[in-house]
């Protein structure tokens, strides 16, 4: 599954729910998962960190969906030579 794929996903599954939320509240939601990963980030187990890495991701899709953006255009900046040394 590519990026699009997934975003595509949590988009049918929801899309609803997730725009009657709104931005300021799903960022929220984000926020708090970033900071469930940098807890896992500070421990031992790998699954709890891949875990919250894959929330962190089907949130940040979440975000861009209510706010119409394709995250594997977004991204292209890094795929198409764009970026340039450090970022």
């Amino acid at each position: 599954m590519d990026i699009r794929q997934f975003q595509r996903l949590i988009h049918d599954r929801y899309a609803q729910r997730d725009r009657q939320r709104g931005t300021p509240a799903t960022f929220m939601w984000f926020i708090e998962e970033v900071g469930e990963l940098a807890t896992a980030l500070a421990g031992e187990d790998q699954n709890a960190k891949a875990e919250e890495f894959a929330d962190v991701f089907a949130w940040l899709c979440t975000l861009a969906n209510i706010n119409d953006v394709d995250l594997q255009d977004a991204i292209a900046k890094y795929t198409d030579g764009r970026v340039e040394g450090f970022k």
